[in-house]
């Protein structure tokens, strides 16, 4: 059996200071980008994106708003 391409856990810089993430749910991916600013962790659910917890509008949404009373 081949080993999982991404790891299912990830851990701080001092996993004594800090408890792992577990990336591996069912029916949602996960991402931890690391970049200048920091780490950020992107999800996918439903077909939904997620940045740190906010949802991400898609396009379509960004091109056709809809008028909320």
């Amino acid at each position: 059996m081949n080993p999982p391409l991404l790891s299912e856990v990830m851990v701080g810089p001092s996993p004594t200071d800090q408890s792992s993430l577990l990336l591996a749910t069912e029916g949602v991916q996960r991402y931890v980008w690391h970049g200048a600013f920091g780490a950020m962790l992107i999800e996918a659910r439903d077909g939904v994106a997620y940045v740190n917890g906010q949802r991400v509008m898609s396009m379509a949404e960004l091109r056709n708003p809809v008028a909320v009373d």
